[in-house]
């Protein structure tokens, strides 16, 4: 039922020039009848063998003011009117007038000066999935890689000037792999807002938003965006290497870098199971398949039918640098919890996935989520709301609100 559903489901799709090798089909579906494929469906029959058998402080104030009175009785009175002041609690600190505070994130900020938003913003992310289904997974990981660097104000976007020697984050080693459909749909869902509401919502705000919709238009959960952003002012690719995690990260540096964007633990299993949809180059794995950690043998933790299907599209040398494979090996284009049974079933794709299942720490969190599906959705949801909150900029000193997102003001 799984296997059928899936099939109907990526048929509706469709993935047009994944870079899958018809070997790699081959090697997976056996009997023809079963899995008759197409060079326009090479991914979608990637799976196919593996589906039947898979598990489902107050601040006060003193002022010091000259005064002709000095007799020990009037001190002693204006010290205890002083400590009653302190003692009350109705008292308020005195405060001097200061500068109005930018206000802060919240699910009705462009109410009043772009009501329509989302709206405009859901018309550009309903084409592009119709479109090219892979906006989906680009733009969440778009808006992952976004908020780990420098925080969630759009420095991803920005394009290196020419002949600048400082690059921007986009152009940094580890980005170099996001797909463009993820920049494409905020570059036009950005083109649109700016007709109707300009110069008022920021590049921020919308990649926060189009992130949420691609999640709902693949299968997932719809929560409230908060909004607010500004849009920030530095985008280096030096601060990227170490502000992300890795194909091959351990447990422990994955801990230790959610824990530096004040990310839980939960936080960390649960915004993994991002991983549902989307894909990944050989470069990402090849290691695990030919040399893990040096010991020139296979990850002994991946399943031997994953182990064979991927040699067949990735050599351990000299492969083509353009094929991909699916995260999720069961429903790779649906948002559900299916990447969690895979983990369980030696089926995840990279090496810091999979390594989910076999920490104490994480491995309680890989099962109850793969259990319930709801369970996962009220979660991920939570975690996407918190970590769209992480190194947040307010106000002009601190950031802009640019007219082209590519392009600083």
């Amino acid at each position: 039922g799984t296997l059928s559903f899936s099939l109907s489901f990526s048929c509706t799709i469709g993935f047009h020039g994944s870079g899958l090798s018809s070997a790699l089909v081959a090697a997976i579906c056996p009997t023809t009848n079963f899995c008759t494929w197409s060079k326009h469906f090479y991914i979608l029959h990637y799976y196919c063998f593996l589906c039947p058998e898979l598990p489902t402080p107050i601040d006060y104030t003193i002022m010091s003011v000259p005064s002709p009175f000095s007799s020990p009785f009037v001190f002693t009175c204006l010290l205890f009117i002083f400590l009653l002041t302190l003692s009350s609690s109705d008292c308020q600190p005195i405060s001097t007038p200061a500068k109005r505070r930018p206000r802060q994130l919240s699910v009705s900020y462009y109410a009043k000066s772009c009501p329509q938003l989302e709206q405009l913003i859901g018309s550009i992310t309903s084409q592009q999935f119709k479109e090219a289904p892979v906006s989906a997974p680009a733009t969440i990981r778009l808006f992952f890689h976004d908020c780990f660097v420098e925080g969630c104000d759009a420095s991803i976007l920005i394009a290196t000037n020419p002949g600048n020697k400082i690059l921007a984050e986009k152009d940094a080693e580890d980005n170099k792999d996001l797909r463009t459909e993820g920049f494409d749909t905020i570059t036009r869902a950005k083109t649109l807002v700016e007709s109707k509401c300009p110069g008022v919502v920021s590049c921020a705000d919308i990649l926060a938003i189009a992130a949420r919709d691609f999640v709902h238009l693949a299968g997932g959960p719809y929560y409230q965006v908060k909004k607010g952003r500004w849009d920030g002012k530095i985008s280096k690719a030096s601060r990227v290497p170490y502000n992300l995690p890795h194909a091959n990260s351990t447990v422990d540096q994955l801990i230790k870098l959610f824990s530096s964007k004040g990310l839980t633990v939960q936080d960390l299993v649960v915004l993994s199971g991002a991983h549902t949809i989307g894909f990944a180059r050989c470069k990402h794995f090849v290691a695990r398949l030919y040399d893990y950690k040096g010991t020139m043998q296979p990850d002994p933790a991946i399943d031997p039918r994953l182990l064979k299907a991927l040699k067949m599209s990735c050599p351990h040398a000299g492969g083509n640098a353009d094929i991909v494979a699916p995260f999720d090996v069961t429903t790779p284009f649906l948002f559900d919890h299916a990447y969690y049974a895979n983990l369980e079933g030696k089926l995840g794709l990279l090496a810091s996935d999979q390594g989910l299942f076999l920490d104490p720490r994480t491995k309680p969190l890989v099962q109850s989520l793969g259990q319930d599906k709801a369970k996962f959705f009220q979660a991920f949801s939570a975690a996407m709301d918190k970590m769209g909150s992480i190194g947040v900029k307010r106000g002009r000193t601190h950031g802009e609100k640019r007219k082209v997102c590519s392009t600083h003001m």
